[in-house]
């Protein structure tokens, strides 16, 4: 056989493989003819049964193809021939297993089509279902429509139509609870009727709309019958409003808001019926409060009743008046302060206070007017707002209360000569308003600014009548011949110190300086009054004993005497320097002019006369026999002096230690000047004037 190289380019590996096949045995057919064989491929199929075991021996033992291929072929026969063995001794068997197949075939047939009929009938029933599906939807929307048609027109036709049972309330029932729900129903309807556009097209609106009116006018006439009734009820003598309010009226104030919607006019002639039943009757309230109060009123001042002018002139002519503990009461605050922090107790009631015959000042009928007002003005404010939903029908309603409680202000404010009480009057309209602003109610907020902008001018023209009464007064008609406390003084004192404790916690400004201004006026008269003595030393101790008792007065009122309190420390302290030099100068006025003159020299110094023993011998003895003497004088004149014990040993002790500081000085002198040691003798020790300084200091 002749081998033909492919189309490979490998010469090498084509060459090994000619090799190869021939030592296989391969080579020319039986036949002798010679054939093409192509061995494209063959390395391919070469390398995949590389790994093939039989191939693997085939090659390895060197066997022809040949041969091998009849050896197969011989087990190939060997083989069929048992296989035709085993199925002839397994016929029997076969032909019972085509036997079975085939009747399991013809099984499965009839199962095939009983299954097909089955599928048949399963795609007829999914349709019927799908029908079903449809009719179920439409007729479950066709319910829903039914449904909102038939809630659109119940609520149309419960609505519309009048019970029966409501026409019987409203035309004969009673005015109670069933009545106003009845009400409530009616004008529901009358809404529904005027507002939904749909029953304005209604057939049925021609039938119910004529009754409907019918209905209405029915129940505003009876309604306004009733309010009216209940409204005159309000005018009954010792009738309580505020329960009647609260327990009757606001139980029907449904009424209002039905009048308001459907009865107008109605509506307008009850709240007109109101207004005059509450401004009669509060009126008459207020009047009779204010007679009442008038009864139980303390004069404290008069327009003679001021700070410059004569204790004996206004004694003599003033007009009858409750007798006073105290006259100085007129110009000090005491305990009428205590009214400012009573300011939320309750209104007096005027036959309880008259029963026990007591007599008030009238800052205190003025803060129990206003309590009342306050209180029954905030009442009626809320009732208003909440009965008939307005809160200007208030100042309807007060229109006669505030104009009674004007003219009796009024007729009160032009003869109010009392400062203090103007203040106090002050002070608790502003506590008032406070107490207002609190609770939220505004409606008092006008009134209560217009009584105080009344207040303040008329305390500016008290304030000033004592400025004025001050500056004019006549020194000669108040001069007394006395070196304790003029009375004037005293009530300046005080009555500085009421307004500087009614001004602590509101710092005005404008008060500071009429204060400023009175301050100024009394300090002119005191020297004046101080320069009528005829001594110097009178003088002074009549400044120091004003200045003091000034300070103790206003110290007594509290810690806030401010400017006005330093001035007149500094004024006493001053005084009561200039006082130690006159007592000084009375008793020791050889050895202080020495002391001032020659002390200061310097004795070793070259002096036309210097400082000897000769001198200043006759200063020490003279000291040494007296000095015991005149610090009794002193002491005894410094008590008759001063009216206050603290204030003149506080005066004594400065005299005593400025007297130890002149007689330190001049021993000072006597150990620079030659021979001073022989005075030894005559001297008197730092320590003994001590003594005495001490004693006199424990005796008070």
């Amino acid at each position: 056989m002749q081998l033909v190289k492919g189309n490979s380019t490998g010469d090498e590996s084509n060459h090994q493989i000619v090799l190869d096949l021939e030592s296989l045995g391969v080579g020319d057919d039986d036949d002798g003819s010679e054939e093409i064989i192509s061995l494209d491929g063959l390395e391919q199929e070469l390398q995949e049964c590389k790994h093939d075991q039989v191939v693997a021996n085939i090659l390895s033992k060197g066997t022809k193809l040949r041969e091998y291929t009849k050896g197969v072929e011989s087990n190939l026969r060997q083989v069929e021939l048992e296989s035709i063995e085993d199925y002839i001794k397994e016929s029997d068997n076969l032909v019972s297993l085509h036997d079975q197949i085939r009747d399991c075939d013809i099984i499965l047939s009839q199962m095939e089509t009983l299954l097909s009929g089955f599928q048949a009938e399963i795609g007829s029933i999914s349709s019927d279902i799908k029908i079903l599906q449809e009719k179920s939807m439409d007729m479950g929307l066709k319910l829903k429509n039914r449904k909102v048609a038939e809630s659109k027109l119940a609520n149309f036709v419960d609505d519309i139509i009048i019970p029966p049972r409501m026409i019987d309330v409203i035309v004969d029932g009673e005015v109670n609870d069933e009545y106003l729900k009845t009400l409530e129903v009616l004008s529901k309807k009358l809404e529904f009727v005027k507002v939904d556009p749909m029953v304005k097209t209604s057939k049925a609106l021609k039938d119910v709309q004529p009754e409907l009116e019918r209905l209405r006018q029915k129940a505003v006439s009876k309604v306004f019958d009733f309010m009216v009734q209940k409204l005159y009820a309000l005018r009954k003598p010792k009738t309580n409003i505020q329960i009647l309010q609260q327990s009757v009226l606001l139980k029907y104030k449904y009424i209002i808001s039905f009048l308001k919607e459907h009865g107008k006019e109605i509506y307008l002639e009850v709240r007109a019926a109101y207004i005059d039943t509450m401004n009669k009757v509060l009126s008459a309230h207020f009047r009779a409060y204010i007679q009442a109060l008038e009864k139980l009123q303390l004069d404290i001042a008069t327009s003679s009743d001021l700070i410059g002018v004569e204790a004996r002139s206004s004694s003599l002519f003033s007009r009858g008046r409750e007798p006073l503990k105290n006259r100085s009461a007129v110009f000090a605050l005491g305990e009428r302060i205590n009214i400012l922090k009573e300011i939320d107790e309750p209104a007096l009631i005027p036959h309880i206070a008259e029963s026990s015959s007591k007599k008030y000042p009238y800052e205190v009928l003025f803060r129990s007017l206003h309590k009342l007002l306050m209180d029954t003005a905030t009442s009626e404010y809320l009732f208003c707002d909440d009965f008939f939903g307005e809160e200007s029908i208030f100042s309807d309603i007060f229109a006669g209360p505030f104009a009674i409680i004007d003219e009796h202000f009024n007729s009160i404010l032009p003869n109010c000569f009392d400062a203090i009480g103007l203040m106090l009057m002050i002070r608790i309209i502003h506590q008032h308003q406070l107490i207002m602003s609190r609770r939220r109610i505004p409606c008092l907020d006008s009134y209560l600014d217009k009584v105080n902008i009344a207040l303040w001018p008329r305390f500016k023209m008290v304030f000033d009548m004592h400025l004025n009464s001050l500056r004019n007064a006549n020194v000669r008609s108040l001069w007394e011949d006395d070196v304790h406390p003029h009375y004037v003084m005293r009530r300046y004192a005080e009555f500085t110190a009421s307004l500087i404790h009614l001004n602590v916690e509101y710092g005005d400004g404008q008060l500071e300086l009429n204060l400023e201004r009175l301050r100024m006026a009394v300090d002119d008269l005191l020297i004046k009054l101080a320069k009528t003595f005829p001594k110097a030393k009178l003088q002074t101790v009549f400044l120091i004993n004003n200045y003091d008792m000034t300070i103790s007065v206003l110290k007594e009122a509290g810690p806030e005497g401010g400017k006005i309190q330093l001035y007149f420390e500094d004024l006493l302290k001053n005084n009561t320097a200039i006082f130690v030099e006159e007592l000084l100068l009375e008793h020791f006025s050889d050895l202080i002019k020495f002391v001032k003159t020659r002390a200061s020299e310097d004795p070793k110094a070259a002096s036309e006369k210097p400082i000897s023993v000769a001198e200043i011998g006759p200063l020490i003895k003279d000291f040494a026999n007296r000095w015991k003497a005149a610090i009794e004088l002193m002491h005894t004149d410094v008590i008759k002096s001063f009216s206050n014990f603290l204030c003149g040993m506080e005066i004594l002790r400065a005299a005593l230690t400025q007297l130890l500081l002149y007689y330190t000085r001049l021993l000072d002198c006597i150990k620079e000047i030659p021979g001073g040691s022989a005075l030894n003798k005559d001297l008197v020790s730092i320590p003994s004037i001590m003594y005495e300084i001490k004693k006199y200091s424990r005796t008070f």
